[in-house]
């Protein structure tokens, strides 16, 4: 075993290593671990049992190995998986990808962007949007030592003479990126126009805005009644939120209503998702002047 440069001989050594380093994770890797299936389970509960649960543990393999082995993994401690497809054969992992996520591990892709496999990466893209997986690394693809006679019979030269990047793997990845993006800003965009409040304004970037005092189920009926008097505002604008303690409204009326008391008030930006993953807030009142 390596940790670092260091070569370890037991697991005591691979702990003194990240000791001496002050790490906060570490990344396992090989060859691949799934070859050595249970020393690699028995370094996960090691490290974990040393350094606690937020010390975070992932993984590289690009074995589609037995699904019940996922939960073996998960009770270890491992926190990731990133798998590397080999022939970018995707469906021969589903059914692990599939089980490493069901365990509660954050599971992933990870492949190199080969210039010369773009309509393979573009389809295989299409095809990894009906994984359970909750991420997709892009490595730009690097000429080496060890490399560089396979990369030149595929007609690769470096990007630049200051990196040992594959010229075009860079424009690739951000090819990738750009439409994947787009993708979720499209389905964003449906699922807010489908879902849409009418106390919220969907964005051009398909999440949803809307302001929000906080109140208590206590104060909450006597906060909307006033609100509504005060405002004019039909009560269907105004909508408790009994998870986050708020009362929704439209934006322009917690921006008119913001200076006039000293209760928290809010814009709130979501995500139009079945959790409305809350990403900004931004308080609009309650600021002292320097």
């Amino acid at each position: 075993m390596f940790a670092n440069e260091r070569r370890c001989e037991t697991f005591e050594e691979v702990i003194e290593e990240a000791r001496a380093m002050r790490a906060t994770g570490a990344g396992i890797t090989g060859g691949d671990p799934l070859m050595a299936r249970e020393r690699t389970l028995e370094g996960i509960s090691r490290l974990k049992s040393e350094f606690g649960p937020g010390f975070h543990l992932h993984m590289y393999t690009s074995i589609p190995f037995n699904p019940e082995l996922a939960r073996e993994f998960a009770d270890a401690g491992l926190d990731e998986i990133r798998f590397h497809l080999l022939g970018l054969d995707a469906e021969r992992y589903r059914s692990t990808i599939t089980a490493c996520s069901d365990s509660g591990i954050l599971t992933g892709v990870e492949i190199p962007c080969e210039p010369d496999k773009r309509e393979e990466l573009l389809s295989l893209l299409e095809e990894l949007r009906s994984f359970d997986i909750s991420f997709l690394n892009l490595n730009e693809l690097e000429i080496t030592v060890g490399n560089h006679e396979n990369m030149e019979l595929r007609g690769f030269n470096l990007s630049t003479e200051i990196t040992a990047g594959a010229s075009g793997s860079n424009e690739l990845a951000l090819d990738m990126k750009s439409r994947v993006n787009a993708a979720e800003r499209r389905r964003f965009l449906r699922r807010g126009e489908s879902t849409i409040s009418p106390h919220e304004v969907l964005t051009e970037d398909g999440t949803l805005i809307f302001g929000a005092i906080d109140a208590d189920e206590g104060s909450k009926d006597d906060w909307i009644s006033e609100i509504a008097q005060e405002t004019g505002l039909p009560r269907r604008f105004l909508l408790w939120d009994d998870e986050n303690e708020r009362i929704e409204m439209p934006l322009v009326i917690a921006e008119d209503i913001a200076d006039e008391i000293e209760d928290p008030v809010f814009m709130i930006e979501v995500l139009p998702t079945h959790e409305r993953t809350e990403v900004t807030a931004v308080r609009l009142n309650g600021f002292e002047e320097e």
